[in-house]
């Protein structure tokens, strides 16, 4: 098996549910990647651990997706130099406006790239991931271009089913 080339960690497995979106994306485009759990509060040793070695491992982008007020991606961007893409993940008292902002208000000198609250910000992080990646990989470039025009033709396919379907 390839090493992992992102790294998906999530605060608690009651996040996999939304965190599946993005692994989803990487399985569809072939990325190598790998899942944990780990907390920045719960456990913030292992969390800095998995952050700081994560680059001598051969990941090369960090997906982090976390609720609540929960500052995992600002604290894995603290350990780590590679890019950090923080998933707000939607739920407590807040829905997810405290988990955005404690992922979107990062210091300046540690940058987050922060995606939308939820699935489609799960998913939007392992597109993005993909995007930081074929920066130096034809092949992944060429998927890209490829998922964008399936997109194209699907909208275009649902368009002429609505226009019939009107007639």
């Amino acid at each position: 098996m390839d090493s992992p080339k992102v790294l998906i960690i999530m605060g608690s497995d009651s996040d996999l549910q939304f965190m599946k979106g993005g692994a989803n994306v990487l399985v569809e485009f072939g990325v190598p990647f790998e899942m944990r759990i780990s907390s920045a509060h719960r456990s913030p040793r292992r969390t800095a651990k998995l952050a700081a070695e994560a680059a001598g491992r051969g990941v090369r982008v960090i997906i982090a997706g976390a609720g609540m007020a929960a500052h995992l991606a600002g604290v894995i961007a603290a350990e780590s130099t590679l890019p950090v893409i923080g998933v707000p993940i939607g739920g407590g008292a807040l829905n997810g406006l405290d988990a955005l902002y404690s992922t979107a208000q990062m210091p300046g000198g540690i940058p987050v790239a922060t995606m939308a609250v939820g699935p489609a910000g799960a998913k939007n992080a392992g597109i993005f991931a993909v995007q930081i990646l074929a920066l130096n990989d034809k092949t992944l470039s060429d998927k890209l271009k490829a998922f964008r025009e399936k997109m194209a033709r699907e909208i275009e396919e649902k368009d002429l089913l609505l226009q019939q379907a009107g007639k």
